[in-house]
């Protein structure tokens, strides 16, 4: 009985100290010494409200912005993984074309994107007339993934579907497993009359201002990012004796957690011309005076292990578009 009593005793006490005088002495050291990083290194923009943890990267859209590793999990902490697609995987060739397309240069230092849109609105792939039907031709998977990926996407498939009831019907009819197809089955037969309908160009989301408000429309366009990203290896095919820029490999490569928080600075070097061309039109000011301004926000975020002793210079690319936020506004896209 002694021994049983001492055996209860000796097990309350490690309870205690475990469960409870440990956990609360690594809170109050945490809460007090190290507050930021015990509480989820959490960011905040210019009104306080709570952007993303400094630890987890989130995606970005729009030229305003830095944009982070790619991932794997689609930024998605709970689903964190690697990528383990093959150089061959088209899915992954997609992938780094649409982030090179708007950036990439040739080796002399001049843009690729210019030349992708004139190659583009000739509307001749490898002797194929009508490109953007042999786009979704050749990877109807993608072109599938473009109908489905944004709801004004769909709506506007569904909506060309309603004034083309006789393709509908002959598709149903060439498709009797699919007696009512939804907007991504219809991708193919969409593409393929849009390109006869509209040479040399693609549809894409384009913004209007009117009486201060503004509408956002899919249009029929030859120019801009979406032609830049989604023809890019199209292009690359058609011209494959151009020397293009070596890139920095963190700029079209997945981490291994697919949650990087970081891109090195000549990552985001390779990406800064993009970013300050926009706040240049933006904020209508002078492209060198913009471009030395960001240049001098990305080496004073600039941060290295070990003090800068060891190791690359990395960049954390929320707390980077925090600061670019904070000094010319509110940019008019969302992340």
């Amino acid at each position: 009985m002694q021994t049983l009593s001492k055996s209860i005793f000796l097990l309350l006490i490690l309870v205690i100290i475990t469960c409870g005088i440990y956990p609360l002495a690594l809170w109050i050291i945490g809460q007090t010494v190290f507050p930021f990083q015990a509480n989820g290194s959490m960011l905040a923009d210019a009104k306080g409200n709570i952007i993303g943890s400094k630890l987890i990267a989130q995606p970005f859209v729009g030229d305003e912005y830095f944009q982070p590793r790619p991932s794997a999990a689609y930024y998605d902490a709970s689903a964190s993984a690697s990528s383990s697609l093959a150089a061959s995987n088209y899915i992954l060739r997609d992938r780094v074309a649409r982030t090179l397309g708007p950036i990439v240069k040739y080796q002399n230092g001049k843009p690729v994107a210019a030349d992708i849109e004139k190659w583009f609105q000739q509307d001749v792939f490898q002797g194929n007339h009508h490109i953007v039907a042999e786009w979704a031709r050749l990877h109807n998977s993608l072109a599938q993934t473009w109908v489905s990926s944004d709801a004004s996407h769909s709506t506007y498939v569904d909506s060309w579907g309603k004034v083309h009831p006789a393709v509908i019907a002959q598709f149903i009819k060439d498709n009797p497993n699919t007696p009512s197809p939804k907007a991504a089955d219809l991708a193919l037969v969409f593409f393929q009359h849009f390109s006869s309908d509209n040479p040399g160009k693609f549809p894409s989301a384009v913004t209007h201002a009117t009486n201060g408000k503004t509408l956002t429309t899919i249009e029929a366009v030859n120019t801009g990012t979406d032609i830049q990203s989604l023809f890019f290896d199209m292009w690359r095919q058609d011209h494959p004796d151009a020397i293009l820029q070596d890139v920095p490999g963190d700029l079209v490569t997945t981490s291994g957690s697919g949650l990087d928080p970081h891109i090195t600075l000549q990552n985001a070097l390779f990406q800064m011309p993009r970013v300050a061309n926009y706040w240049t039109i933006h904020l209508k000011r002078n492209p060198v005076e913009m471009a030395n301004e960001i240049q001098q926000i990305l080496q004073e975020n600039a941060e290295a292990p070990f003090c800068g002793l060891a190791g690359e210079h990395m960049i954390n690319v929320l707390q980077v578009n925090l600061e670019l936020q904070k000094r010319y506004g509110q940019p008019s896209t969302k992340t």
